[in-house]
């Protein structure tokens, strides 16, 4: 009797075991699963119900001579803001606001209270000497930028831009484009074959220089009604290629904004993540 339960038993392990195989089998040659795609909802960062218009005004920008960042942000956030943002985006002339910034430093420094758009907008005399810092003319890192932070804290000046363009909500902020190298080892898969013709891929570490861009946004959301800061985030994005290879620096800089534009639109509206579920039949 003991013989009989331990030969049924076994058979059942060995019909449990076909079926198994043969379930992978089905899997491995994919013809019983599909694919569906899902959007998940990501809250705004910033309550912009009360504006119906935008102003993507400009930024503070250097590194790079071989790219215009202030221009190309500006026009690229302007594209991005047309199509996925509710708010009418309005067309005005790129502020330079390096040259703004200098304006500014230089009436404080000469103690007026001159307001408008170039001036420091009622500050008292010592204040404004107070604050007075030199201004680099050219940008070539962040401690460059550090001194030109101070032009989004005036508020009667970004009153003043708001009032010209009844009140919209204001874009700007600072963005540094740089040039970038590194060496070092990199892993890279490579297809090694066996003595009979077996291919595989293996990991190795290569000795490699590399050379690219960072990229360093910061985004300043002000409101025109107020000349207020209401809101503002900083990112970081790095690209690196094989030395060898010529990438133009403009193709470089839309490659990383391509990556920032999502987090930028996210701070203003409700935007989807999408993306894919594997379902077993």
């Amino acid at each position: 009797m003991t013989a009989r339960v331990r030969e049924k038993t076994s058979r059942r392990f060995a019909l449990a075991a076909v079926g198994a195989l043969a379930a992978l089998f089905v899997i491995a040659c994919g013809t019983d699963y599909y694919e569906i795609p899902i959007e998940t909802p990501i809250q705004p960062k910033l309550d912009v119900s009360a504006f119906q218009r935008v102003l993507v005004a400009g930024f503070v920008a250097g590194g790079s001579e071989d790219v215009d960042a202030n221009q190309e942000t500006v026009r690229l956030l302007r594209s991005q803001l047309r199509t996925k943002s509710s708010m009418k985006v309005i067309d005005a002339d790129v502020l330079p606001l390096i040259d703004i910034a200098q304006d500014q430093n230089k009436i404080a420094s000469s103690g007026s209270d001159l307001g408008g758009p170039n001036g420091n907008g009622g500050q008292d005399h010592t204040a404004a000497g107070a604050q007075t810092m030199a201004l680099p003319q050219k940008i070539k890192d962040e401690k460059d930028l550090e001194p030109y932070e101070r032009l989004f804290a005036n508020t009667a000046y970004w009153k003043k831009i708001g009032e010209e363009y009844q009140n919209p909500l204001i874009v700007t902020g600072t963005v540094l484009f740089t040039p970038h190298s590194r060496s070092g080892f990199v892993q890279r898969d490579t297809e090694v074959y066996d003595g009979f013709g077996r291919r595989r891929v293996v990991p190795m570490r290569t000795y490699m220089e590399r050379r690219g861009f960072i990229l360093r946004p910061k985004f300043v959301f002000i409101d025109g009604r107020t000349g207020a800061t209401m809101y503002s985030e900083s990112y970081r994005e790095e690209i690196l290629y094989n030395a060898q290879t010529n990438t133009p620096a403009l193709s470089s800089y839309f490659e990383l904004m391509d990556r920032l534009v999502p987090n930028f639109l996210s701070a203003l509206s409700s935007q989807k993540i999408k993306g894919t579920r594997v379902l077993l039949k």
